[in-house]
């Protein structure tokens, strides 16, 4: 691992090479790959699917109909597995659910302003998603319930899922289906990477065109993601896991190292940094991650990660450190500080953040609730965690007595000319003069003044027509 020191001459440059992590090398490539597969399958569908998943995900499909499986596949997969398997599974998904339902939206709930104006604003679910779970080489069931929950919690109302099949057999494996099981997932197409994005975004006989695309991938299916933004919504573009540990001088080498290795061994571009204010625990940590590299089953892939990606930051002092890794803005954030709560204040920027010794990454990934589809390579500082919000749409809801329109009609009519859009004073003016000449003079007489959002004088509407048409409380959801 490579070693930085705040005090070293070179060391700001160091650190912002460091940061700027998440730089496609092979971008142009990849896109250029993944754009002709999402066209591909938008303009032959079924066809395309059929063979790019031959020709990709290395098995021949004998129809369409081979790459569908359902809520009887997922239910008879989650039978045969053995009863600890179905506990953990269970025990995952109740605790997400459970962190989930707390959140709330950010409606505003219906009020009436001075002027006499109805306002608010109301969310409704989506009404179809599909979310994708990388597959093929390795199964990741938690990414179906850490995204499909939450979904559900939102009240989407059909779920569908992409995950390539295992490499040469198009079999699934069945803690994948029985994720979707217990995560109430309607259908799951055995289709991977790009084309599945491309299948999710423009719809095909078989896979449905949905309104939000979920879940982390590959170097393509990211840049699928991207092609596809704008025909559907994504919630987010999933670059390499990262993490970043916070170690203070008395924290325990062998636990830090286990948290950056929880990382490494996701992939080769994983991004795993330890900061510290003791040279003498970086030197101790880097001896231990090596110790436990030993033995580790991925160890090829973990160790290229901690090679290549990985770095060793010894800063002056523990606040030092805690503002680099808010700085960095990491996906994971662990904080290994005897009084971890404390600085967790200082922390703007970070996907979630992993407090004291007793506080694993890994609890995170599997049980601990919250979603762990995170933002990475640095979107931490202006992107947030997936959550029930990330299913949900907000539309604003506006009803205005005659008189509140004519209280806000010359501001109306002032910012309109101010732009040169008649029209859009005339829409005005004919409801309250009933026509679309300008008015001359004083103001036609029973027409109420202007009142300012905070003046003294208040309209007296009747009775609310707003909360007839739905903008209630109770209508909400």
């Amino acid at each position: 691992m490579k070693t930085l020191n705040t005090t070293d001459p070179g060391f700001a440059e160091a650190w912002a090479k460091l940061c700027g992590r998440g730089s496609e090398e092979d971008e142009g490539p990849v896109r250029e790959a993944a754009s002709r597969i999402v066209a591909e399958v938008r303009a032959r569908g079924d066809a395309a699917l059929l063979e790019l998943t031959e020709r990709l995900d290395g098995w021949r499909p004998a129809g369409v109909a081979a790459l569908v499986l359902d809520g009887a596949d997922f239910r008879a997969a989650f039978a045969k597995l053995p009863v600890a398997a179905r506990r953990a599974l269970k025990l995952a998904a109740d605790r997400i659910a459970a962190f989930h339902r707390r959140e709330h939206d950010a409606e505003v709930p219906p009020f009436r302003d001075r002027s006499g104006a109805w306002l608010g604003q109301v969310t409704r679910p989506l009404k179809r998603v599909g979310l994708y779970a990388p597959g093929g080489t390795a199964r990741y069931p938690s990414t179906v319930l850490m995204t499909a929950i939450p979904a559900r919690v939102a009240g989407v109302a059909e779920i569908v899922a992409c995950s390539p099949a295992i490499r040469g057999t198009g079999e699934m494996d069945l803690w994948t289906l029985g994720a979707c099981h217990v995560a109430g997932v309607a259908r799951l197409f055995k289709i991977g990477g790009a084309q599945a994005v491309g299948a999710l975004a423009y719809g095909t006989a078989t896979v449905p065109a949905v309104d939000k695309i979920c879940g982390p991938g590959n170097a393509y299916v990211a840049a699928a993601k991207r092609i596809v933004f704008g025909q559907v919504d994504i919630d987010m573009i999933a670059g390499p896991t990262e993490v970043v540990v916070v170690a203070g001088p008395r924290a325990d080498p062998a636990e830090a190292a286990a948290d950056l290795l929880a990382q490494a061994e996701h992939d080769v571009r994983a991004v795993p940094v330890l900061i510290t204010p003791s040279a003498r625990v970086a030197q101790a940590v880097e001896v231990e991650v090596l110790r436990q590299l030993a033995d580790l089953p991925r160890r090829e892939i973990a160790a290229r990660s901690i090679e290549e990606r990985g770095a060793l930051v010894v800063t002056k002092d523990v606040a030092e450190a805690v503002r680099l890794a808010d700085e960095f803005a990491p996906e994971h954030l662990a904080l290994l500080l005897p009084d971890a709560a404390r600085w967790v204040k200082r922390i703007s920027s970070a996907g979630a953040i992993f407090v004291g010794t007793h506080t694993p990454e890994a609890v995170g990934d599997y049980v601990a609730g919250p979603s762990h589809v995170l933002p990475t390579a640095g979107t931490a500082r202006f992107a947030s965690p997936l959550s029930v919000a990330t299913f949900r749409r907000r539309m604003s809801v506006l009803d205005l007595s005659k008189s509140a329109l004519a209280a806000v009609a010359p501001a109306v009519e002032a910012l309109a000319a101010a732009e040169g859009f008649e029209a859009h004073a005339r829409a005005v003016r004919i409801r309250l003069t009933g026509s679309v000449a300008p008015e001359r003079g004083v103001a036609k007489e029973g027409r109420p003044p202007p009142v300012a959002p905070g003046g003294a004088k208040r309209a007296k509407p009747k009775h609310s027509r707003a909360a007839r048409r739905g903008l209630g409380r109770k209508a909400r959801r």
